[in-house]
């Protein structure tokens, strides 16, 4: 799919822009790790992100120190990391399963091997709590670093990996059992109906699913109204060999776009999440350009009920490739 070409740089880019661009492309896989374990969501985190990274782009020529884009990168994610926690009012949900006590255990990490457990508990923290442990335990910062990502004194982080990781200790060894969300019976059978026509590639019939107005994004190439953009015809010429089946990442319940590689066994690629209201999909965000999700994913599920994958494909994944600092 190739919607819109992306922004390189040309002589209207400086430095600044130049080296944004680079950094970005070096950063972006360990941005949205970060992201997704404070959000909670592999989704909402690469919806973060792109915002994120957009408020830095149009103020990169306020950043003096290119040495800092880095740090910067970092500190513009997080903060919009806290604005979404906020706006689903998760802090006061995440603080309620606590009591802020005063107990303070031993601060060194569980040891080496451990960061995959602490991604998969720290959504259990408070928003700060939860920063300080990733970005010490998980993304190895300096307490001088977080401190200034997290907008604290080094005081104020030690105190806060204290308790997060005083908490984490306090919850039982094997992973808390996940409650199964509880699914929309008449969207589930929406993405149903979406995914047969979308596999038969009758686009007249996705279309009849869709409001007039339906909201398309896809990530890095398109915002915009659905019927206003090529998004069907991008599919029915594209050269990869795809399947759509109805799945789940994270226990949200959405589509999943299947490749089928050289050895002809099909693999999760990327989501499609869909929205709907009043029986009718009125948004659609197909993260296609954004390979780096399913990987940072705690559990990506793939209903196996006329899917065609074999066995390893249909098993849900709960190991993710490790993002380089």
């Amino acid at each position: 799919m190739t919607m819109q070409q992306r922004y390189e740089p040309t002589g209207l880019f400086d430095v600044r822009y130049a080296a944004f661009l680079a950094t970005v492309a070096h950063l972006r896989v360990r941005l949205h790790r970060y992201c997704a374990r404070m959000t909670g969501s592999t989704l909402d985190a690469e919806d973060v992100m792109q915002e994120a990274l957009f408020e830095a782009y149009r103020k990169i020529e306020k950043l003096d120190d290119p040495g800092a884009l880095r740090p910067w990168l970092f500190r513009i994610a997080h903060n919009r990391c806290i604005d979404f926690l906020r706006s689903r009012q998760a802090r006061e949900r995440a603080e309620a399963n606590f009591a802020e006590d005063e107990i303070i255990l031993p601060v060194e990490p569980a040891g080496q091997g451990a960061e995959r457990a602490i991604e998969r508990l720290v959504i259990h923290l408070p928003p700060k709590e939860r920063a300080c442990v990733l970005l010490k335990d998980v993304f190895d910062y300096s307490l001088e670093e977080i401190a200034d990502l997290v907008d604290s004194t080094v005081g104020g982080v030690k105190a806060a990996l204290s308790r997060g990781r005083s908490k984490l200790a306090a919850l039982p060894a094997e992973p808390l059992a996940d409650s199964a969300p509880e699914r929309d019976p008449e969207l589930s059978k929406l993405l149903s109906r979406y995914v047969e026509l979308f596999n038969r590639r009758d686009w007249d019939g996705v279309r009849a699913l869709t409001s007039a107005d339906a909201q398309l994004r896809v990530s890095d190439c398109f915002r915009g109204q659905l019927s206003e953009s090529p998004y069907f015809v991008e599919y029915e010429k594209g050269k990869a060999t795809w399947k759509m089946v109805v799945g789940e990442v994270d226990g949200e319940a959405l589509l999943l776009v299947l490749h089928r590689n050289d050895d002809d066994v099909w693999k999760p690629a990327y989501p499609v999440r869909i929205q709907a209201a009043d029986g009718t999909i009125d948004r659609i965000a197909d993260y296609y350009a954004c390979p780096w999700m399913l990987p940072a994913a705690l559990v990506v599920g793939v209903d196996p009920d006329n899917t065609g994958i074999d066995a390893d494909s249909m098993r849900r994944f709960t190991e993710a490739s490790p993002a380089g600092r």
